[in-house]
């Protein structure tokens, strides 16, 4: 990879590790689903006027809103409203086991002996961390995280059927679709919308703005980039240090306690995800 390119890896990878601390900040001030909400709007009015309409493919597009946009994100802000940063950064590296059990159950994508221990390992890692002494609120906003990593592996397998598509012009409908949902959503389970937004300082009206320009807009456009220009094989690593990069910011910016269930469990899962997604091979033989 050319040094630029691994900057941008590395760029992204941050982006998205800061996100759950971001987002911590953000669901302190505003109700989760009101946030998600405002984020998708915003980027909407960012992009739609800038991308082509994905013709042909809206009935796609708007079924992905819902699981990726309302349920996936919904149930992250939710979830991350009852838990720690960094046990979030943890759970959500279930996206990976869970889409590739559902690439084989619906896609037929190989799911051998390696992957199948992957996969006990991960969810072994996340029942260790369920563990941790924070009560049953903390345990259903865990579980809460669990639903919303699923939803990303469906959302995956809709990203896979719906073809190649301008990432940004995705983002912009996804958006415009998702936040009516949204805001429907947050109408009937929250509460003290129009007050959490006349009383959000600068750091909870920055930490969407973060979202939408950050891990929306630019984040997934370099993602995206480095995906067509590369093997995907060299690209995935990187995601290793996004959940590092939360559990730092977590303990190092929000103050978090580093329990030994964070540090097990985290450890733990991560093991399995790479299990699940790097391929080992034997070295090559000297040469004859």
């Amino acid at each position: 990879m050319k040094p630029a390119d691994i900057l941008a890896a590395l760029a992204v990878t941050l982006i998205w590790g800061l996100n759950f601390a971001v987002g911590k900040v953000g669901v302190g001030q505003f109700p989760p689903l009101l946030m998600t909400a405002i984020r998708f709007s915003l980027v909407a009015l960012a992009l739609i006027w800038f991308v082509p309409r994905p013709a042909g493919r809206m009935a796609q597009v708007a079924l992905l809103s819902v699981t990726f946009g309302s349920l996936h994100f919904g149930l992250t802000f939710v979830g991350l409203s009852g838990v720690d940063a960094a046990a979030a950064a943890i759970v959500m590296q279930l996206t990976v086991p869970f889409g590739v059990l559902l690439a084989w159950l619906v896609l037929g994508d190989r799911f051998g002996g390696r992957r199948t221990l992957g996969l006990v390992i991960a969810f072994s890692g996340v029942v260790i961390l369920a563990g941790e002494p924070a009560g049953e609120s903390g345990q259903f906003h865990l579980a809460l995280l669990v639903a919303a990593a699923f939803a990303w592996g469906v959302a995956n397998i809709q990203i896979k059927k719906i073809g190649r598509i301008n990432v940004f012009a995705l983002n912009a409908w996804m958006g415009l679709f998702a936040a009516p949902q949204l805001i429907l959503a947050s109408a009937l389970l929250e509460s003290g919308q129009l007050a959490a937004m006349e009383n959000a300082d600068w750091m909870g009206w920055g930490a969407i703005l973060y979202m939408v320009l950050g891990g929306s807009i630019t984040a997934y456009g370099m993602w995206y980039y480095l995906i067509e220009k590369y093997e995907v094989s060299r690209i995935l690593p990187f995601t290793f240090l996004a959940p590092v990069i939360g559990v730092a910011a977590g303990i190092g910016l929000l103050g978090e306690a580093l329990t030994w269930e964070k540090a097990a469990g985290g450890l733990i899962t991560m093991l399995g995800v790479a299990v699940i997604q790097l391929r080992w091979r034997r070295p090559a033989g000297p040469a004859a």
